[in-house]
């Protein structure tokens, strides 16, 4: 088993600056704006920010709901896993699913199956019902280039379109929260965040996720260079041969285009160890609909996707 040294002093300093950054925004919006509400899919990123809320108000309960958009591919493990964090800290959870606005005609599937792309009608119409002024989300800079333009306080327009011309200089940690009616704000905690920085805190902290996050053996199957488990959501094709593999996910979302890796990191340390020596991203090793076009991500950044 793999085990690391326990980390430097500058280490830690950087996860309590990083730390404090994020619950510093936390308590910023949460002073600025009337209903903000947390993105919670049960992955890694949400997880961590959902953390990082409990602990900006702790003893207080979390002052906001969360929101699920839900694209019914999802793996069971990580549906389980968020109703069991929402009924531990007694919170509200808003689920907009996908399978909703496929059924009464407001989105039509794809052709390839894939439900990720589907996501961003059910965010904005779920937005405008509840008339939520302040999103947060855990996307990361160094996840993919597009998400290395936000800034941290993210202004999207009354259509809840991303104009990278309209983001505002973001100087000394001071944020500008200032919107029209309907317009609302993306917030980004953790964007000043690395992969490494994540599963560092994850093992100070000793966060709970999803069990796919380790190794573990799965039936799957590979197609364009990724190993895809089988599901609702289709596949194999022929000729693609399922077989079972020690594998774990680095992300998670729609089982469609969300791949596995190889992997024998069944601990914490483990997969810090095995992050420290990858020199791709989680979306960019596992991410099918990142790959639609080099920029994939940003032109559903400009629809209004996160």
């Amino acid at each position: 088993m793999t085990t690391l040294e326990p980390a430097t002093d500058a280490a830690q300093d950087n996860l309590a600056a990083l730390e404090s950054e994020a619950i510093h925004i936390f308590r910023e919006v949460a002073g600025e704006f009337d209903r903000p509400v947390i993105l919670f899919s049960g992955g890694k990123d949400s997880t961590l920010l959902l953390h990082l809320a409990i602990k900006a108000f702790w003893p207080a309960p979390v002052p906001f709901p969360l929101l699920h958009v839900d694209t019914g591919h999802n793996f069971d493990e990580v549906i389980e896993f968020r109703d069991r964090v929402v009924e531990r800290h007694g919170l509200r959870l808003v689920v907009a699913k996908v399978q909703d606005w496929i059924d009464d005609g407001r989105l039509e599937e794809r052709a390839d199956g894939m439900r990720n792309p589907l996501q961003t009608t059910p965010l904005l119409d779920t937005i405008a019902e509840n008339k939520f002024d302040a999103v947060f989300g855990g996307g990361r800079r160094d996840e993919e280039r597009a998400r290395a333009k936000e800034r941290i306080f993210s202004l999207r327009n009354a259509f809840g379109q991303w104009e990278p011309r309209r983001q505002r200089p973001e100087l000394w940690n001071l944020y500008n929260g200032r919107h029209r009616p309907g317009e609302q704000v993306r917030v980004f905690p953790l964007s000043n965040w690395t992969e490494a920085d994540v599963w560092n805190y994850i093992a100070r902290e000793k966060v709970e996720l999803p069990s796919i996050y380790y190794a573990h053996q799965r039936e799957v199957y590979l197609r364009d260079g990724m190993l895809l488990a089988e599901g609702p959501w289709g596949g194999p094709r022929p000729g693609e041969e399922i077989r079972e593999r020690t594998v774990r996910y680095r992300t998670v979302g729609d089982g469609s285009c969300t791949g596995a890796i190889e992997s024998t990191a069944t601990t914490v340390e483990d997969v810090i160890a095995e992050v420290s020596a990858s020199r791709l991203t989680e979306r960019g090793s596992s991410r099918a609909d990142d790959r639609m076009s080099e920029a994939a991500m940003e032109d559903r950044k400009r629809e209004g996707y996160f």
